[in-house]
């Protein structure tokens, strides 16, 4: 009887990745007072302009109800503001206010520092062949691939 090859465990190895490559910004981040999700909010919304909170979701990879939690502390905090959609007033827009831009503004150019003192320490070459493959695995039909057929579950106990 043959032993089914057992893949090495993808997932896993993308959190060690970001594990070991977010270690490098959590001290800016700490520093300014902020958490990785709330960085990331911030810089979505600098970067994409005021987003309903379904959209922030998705591009910050936060689920709904964390992000309710952590966009009342950022409201709290003064970063960012939640306003009535003008042209429809059941949506909700989450903007940065002025303190959410300057705290960008602060930690941007140190954010952006320690991505060349990475890229020094592990080279270009490498950085741009993991966004390349990034790129590919994320535009990869993921969406299109079957679930495995699960066998039902045994009730004897």
């Amino acid at each position: 009887m043959s032993t089914p090859k057992i893949h090495r465990n993808l997932p896993q190895l993308l959190l060690k990745a970001r594990d070991a490559l977010l270690g490098h910004f959590r001290g800016i981040l700490t520093h300014y007072g902020l958490t990785e999700q709330q960085w990331r909010i911030v810089r979505s919304l600098r970067e994409q302009g005021p987003l309903e909170p379904n959209q922030l979701c998705d591009a910050c990879q936060i689920l709904s109800p964390s992000m309710v939690g952590v966009l009342n502390r950022m409201q709290m905090q003064e970063l960012v503001v939640r306003e009535r959609a003008p042209h429809d007033q059941r949506r909700i827009i989450i903007s940065l206010t002025p303190q959410g831009e300057a705290v960008y503004d602060r930690i941007a150019p140190l954010v952006e520092a320690q991505y060349q003192l990475i890229e020094a320490a592990i080279g270009r070459d490498l950085i741009d062949q993991t966004y390349a493959q990034i790129d590919r695995l994320l535009s990869a039909p993921l969406d299109r691939v079957p679930a495995v057929e699960l066998p039902p579950l045994d009730t004897e106990d």
